[in-house]
């Protein structure tokens, strides 16, 4: 009689498992834990040595708000020396802000309706010199993806 055996496939093999776990380098700009509402952003505040005033000053404007260290304690960092910051997180002239994800969504869209009109500019004066005895390229930014036959 023939004997009943246990297939192979059900033996697992060390050789067959791998590690998932390996090591990475740390991030130099470490990533804080997201917060419903909020959207973070390094903002430049020297490069060089030499203080970026002007760029911090615009990104508070913008509504860009410095992210205090003790809201913040998974990062584990230590500030630069010497920082106008105190009590902030800033690493490498970098300083860590956030601000209301509404208010950049805003943001994104002027700037999403700035670029589309800048483009329209563009395609405008490109087809103003169109002739019909000899036509431009009309500018078609669509693409399509067809499969098998048509």
């Amino acid at each position: 009689m023939a004997e009943e055996r246990t297939p192979r496939s059900s033996d697992g093999r060390e050789v067959d498992k791998r590690k998932s776990d390996a090591w990475v380098p740390a991030s130099v700009l470490p990533t804080p834990d997201p917060q419903d509402g909020w959207v973070f952003r390094w903002v430049r505040t020297s490069s060089l040595g030499n203080s970026d005033n002007s760029n911090v000053s615009q990104k508070f404007r913008e509504g860009w708000i410095p992210v205090r260290t003790e809201d913040h304690p998974e990062l584990q960092i230590i500030s630069d020396i010497g920082t106008r910051f105190e009590g902030n997180i800033e690493v490498g002239g970098l300083l860590l802000c956030k601000a209301p994800e509404e208010d950049m969504a805003k943001r994104a869209k002027y700037y999403e309706d700035r670029a589309n009109s800048q483009m329209d500019s563009v395609d405008n004066n490109y087809l103003r010199e169109n002739d019909p005895r000899m036509p431009l390229l009309a500018p078609d930014r669509t693409t399509r993806t067809q499969f098998g036959k048509n």
